[in-house]
């Protein structure tokens, strides 16, 4: 019988663009024009070559009633979180409508806890970078002191960890024969405009680095019977804008679902 096709949990990378705003008062200003976008599309496509693919927005995470994001990732074997802040994972903002609320103690299970235990169980992680990813701007994505951080194969820094060059960056294979890397043309990689400064763990492997300034760039560690795999810059704009455009863009991502998700053969 045909394998059946795995699932891929895709967290992050959509946006609302909002404008443009036009002054023409010192009384009022026009918004004129909106518009939903998914920066992810592109990195959605390569995985759904293998797998079925669900997305979610970082305000449809932080909505999801208490027991459905375990209940989505219960039927995942991979989940990729990228450019969601840690805190995303955190409440439900009914629990803040005072019409609604009851007087009574309010809790419910910790879903990054039960993504830990996910892992532990034998899924698969990507945490990818951005802006809102491990420290982040201003340390605004909060995945340092998160519960998910311990298994996490890289140390998140203290404060902001952006690194962002316009003349972009380029990669250096460390492990070319690992299964994250092997058989890519990476000597065709285009530069990246940026990306997050980690520090790796001792147990963990440095597949790729920043050929400019050896912080690490693409790292695999394991936790349990599940993998994690990192990629600490963007799989999409504005840090992958080039990104996108490497003849292997494809070929790289479903090469990390099937690592991650151990179905490499």
């Amino acid at each position: 019988m045909p394998a059946t096709r795995s699932h891929v949990l895709y967290l992050g990378d959509w946006v609302f663009h909002v404008g443009p705003v036009f002054i023409e008062t010192p009384f009022a200003l026009e918004t004129k024009d909106c518009d939903l976008h998914f920066y992810g599309q592109r990195l959605a496509d390569a995985f759904r070559h293998d797998a079925e693919v669900s997305t979610l927005a970082n305000w449809t995470l932080y909505r999801l009633e208490p027991g459905k994001f375990e209940e989505m990732l219960a039927q995942s074997d991979a989940l990729v979180i990228s450019d969601v802040e840690a805190k995303c994972f955190h409440l439900y903002p009914s629990f803040f409508d005072r019409a609604r609320r009851d007087k009574q103690v309010v809790s419910f299970p910790d879903r990054l806890e039960a993504a830990r235990q996910w892992v532990h169980d034998g899924g698969g992680l990507m945490m990818l970078g951005g802006w809102l990813s491990f420290s982040g701007a201003r340390e605004m994505g909060g995945w340092r002191r998160s519960r998910l951080a311990p298994i996490l194969p890289v140390e998140c820094l203290v404060g902001e960890d952006l690194v962002e060059s316009s003349a972009g960056f380029t990669a250096e294979v460390v492990q070319p024969q690992h299964p994250l890397a092997a058989g890519l043309p990476w000597h065709a990689f285009p530069p990246i405009f940026g990306y997050n400064e980690l520090v790796p763990r001792d147990d963990s492997q440095v597949i790729v680095r920043v050929r400019q300034t050896g912080h690490p760039l693409l790292v695999a560690g394991s936790h349990g019977r599940g993998r994690v795999m990192i990629y600490a810059s963007d799989p999409a704009p504005h840090w992958g804008l080039n990104f996108e455009l490497w003849e292997a863009y494809d070929a790289f991502w479903r090469q990390a679902l099937r690592w991650v998700s151990r179905r490499e053969q």
